[in-house]
């Protein structure tokens, strides 16, 4: 796997099985009985799964009032001057961009978003002993939030809970940061060194963290289901996971508002709102 944070899609794989469910409610499907036929064997799918590996994107914390970035009411697609805010190069480059960043994360708060059911749907399945490997893209914390356990996730883009100096490396609680600009300070630096603070987060053109990286690639290889929940599946080299694990032997599952770029190699594709499919896929209802 690559060591940077990067958008691009890659060719898939030839195409197996593929359902579409925009909800559960038994309508708009294209496999045999519909959405709900598709829902019952994904679900058969996860009882006899031995290992189950998750790859969560920005879509299953939208219902936590967090938006996605790519989606049609998306951050950079409403805004597509907020993207540079995520770019290593305009952060280190240029204050007006970091004073545009610290702000926004001040009026989001995005540290102090609570779980929604997707989540705990997550953690349910860890519950039920299924869980192998959480892997997310997410930098919000809500998987710990909800309780998934700490060891099993895997934060590749790492979290916006703490703020971390470019220079000596030191880390702190977001909120500490947060409150130096709520009192005036437009670009608080490192208090220790002086330093650029930044959300401890990977940005475009950062490398990514090899042991986060090495355990996502094992996780995939492991599994015998991966299952991808509201990621576009579009940035690398997190993606990779998905055509990791199919060639490894494993079943793919995408659950998503929208396509993602691995639906042509997806075993099952359930295309509708995350918090109406995901608890029941996992029998979070009992």
């Amino acid at each position: 796997m690559q060591s940077q944070m990067q958008r691009r899609v890659k060719p898939g794989l030839p195409r197996r099985r593929e359902w579409h469910a925009r909800g559960v409610d038994g309508t708009d499907g294209d496999h045999g009985g519909g959405p709900l036929a598709a829902l019952a064997e994904v679900r058969a799918w996860i009882d006899a799964a031995r290992a189950v590996t998750v790859l969560t994107g920005a879509g299953i914390s939208t219902d936590s009032g967090i938006p996605d970035f790519r989606g049609p009411q998306g951050v950079w697609t409403k805004d597509p001057q907020a993207e540079k805010q995520s770019h290593i190069s305009y952060y280190l480059s240029d204050p007006e961009v970091r004073k545009a960043r610290w702000q926004r994360l001040l009026a989001t708060r995005d540290d102090r978003r609570e779980p929604n059911v997707g989540h705990r749907a997550l953690v349910h399945l860890e519950r039920r002993g299924k869980l192998h490997t959480l892997i997310t893209q997410n930098v919000d914390g809500l998987h710990q939030a909800a309780g998934s356990s700490p060891e099993r996730v895997v934060e590749v883009h790492g979290t916006v809970r703490e703020v971390a100096c470019l220079d000596c490396g030191e880390r702190a609680p977001m909120e500490r940061a947060l409150a130096r600009v709520e009192a005036g300070e437009e670009d608080p630096p490192c208090r220790t060194c002086g330093g650029i603070l930044k959300s401890a987060t990977i940005s475009f053109g950062q490398g990514l963290v090899p042991e986060d990286l090495r355990r996502a690639e094992l996780a995939a290889q492991s599994c015998d289901l991966m299952l991808a929940v509201g990621s576009t599946l579009s940035v690398y080299p997190v993606a990779e996971v998905v055509p990791i694990a199919k060639h490894a032997g494993a079943r793919v599952v995408i659950v998503n508002a929208e396509p993602t770029a691995m639906d042509p190699i997806a075993d099952a594709v359930l295309q509708g709102q995350i918090a109406d499919i995901l608890p029941p896929l996992v029998r979070m209802d009992g």
